[in-house]
């Protein structure tokens, strides 16, 4: 049997310039930005043997809170990214917090577009 792995992750927004800002902000990088047909994109910078991921705004993508959870990269301390959280727009949801060995930590917000969105750390 094939192992399935997630390869993309599409994070909707309604407002593409404070969503950008928001993540610039939080994960201390920057995103390049595109757009094509009736959509808008920035790209989550990655190393080429990494998956990725964009933020996107266009009529089929809307923000949620109750969609699925992405849990991005926190290392090396997820209360580095947490802490930058309400200044960029945002909302902590849940503090830094040790699931045992397995889960490592994890933590959680909601971003500038009301999307519900993970940190971990192993």
């Amino acid at each position: 049997m094939r192992e399935r792995v997630f390869i993309w992750v599409e994070i909707p927004v309604s407002d593409m310039g404070r969503a950008k800002a928001f993540y610039e902000r939080i994960l201390a990088m920057k995103m390049q930005s595109m757009s094509m047909g009736d959509e808008e994109y920035a790209f989550f910078p990655v190393k080429q043997e990494q998956n990725g991921g964009i933020l996107v705004k266009g009529p089929r993508h809307t923000p949620s809170t109750n969609g699925v959870t992405v849990y991005i990269d926190g290392s090396p301390d997820l209360n580095i990214i947490l802490s930058r959280v309400s200044e960029a727009g945002g909302q902590v949801i849940m503090e830094k917090a040790y699931l045992g060995d397995h889960a490592g930590y994890v933590g959680m917000f909601l971003d500038s577009e009301g999307n519900r969105i993970g940190l971990q750390h192993l």
